[in-house]
């Protein structure tokens, strides 16, 4: 039996980059945003003229964090917390772990097929801009 794995194209990386371009826009945030592919890897990135230095790794990793975990970074954020089930997973994959907002799955018929990852504004304008990027358009 054979089964067609869908991917993530760098043309859809790129439509995510310009819908999260557009909402960082109208929340006048500069940001850096990052895609990355099924395996976790880099797929596009922009960071933003103005965006701190600091935002372009953890765009990357926050992306990297909700594919390899296929959740939400906010959600493993609460599972993250003293006493939680996931406590101290942040310090696993070499510190490459994210557990606040701006890191979200990407699925088609319901599989991870890559994640897009925000930083640079308030984790709640990360989570705006990363959910108007991984959106259908």
């Amino acid at each position: 039996m054979s089964t067609t794995v869908p991917l993530l194209l760098l043309s859809d990386a790129r439509q995510m980059i310009e819908r999260s371009i557009a909402a960082a826009g109208a929340l006048d945030v500069a940001c850096s945003i990052a895609i990355v592919d099924a395996s976790g890897h880099l797929l596009s990135f922009v960071r933003q003229d103005g965006a701190m230095a600091g935002s372009a790794e953890l765009a990357i990793d926050k992306a990297f964090t909700a594919q390899i975990f296929n959740n939400r970074t906010e959600v493993l954020g609460a599972l993250a917390q003293p006493g939680a089930e996931l406590y101290g997973i942040q310090h696993s994959h070499g510190g490459r772990i994210v557990i606040f907002g701006g890191g979200i799955p990407i699925r088609f018929e319901g599989r991870a097929i890559g994640a897009i990852g925000v930083s640079g504004g308030t984790v709640a304008e990360d989570i705006a801009i990363a959910e108007a990027g991984s959106s259908a358009s």
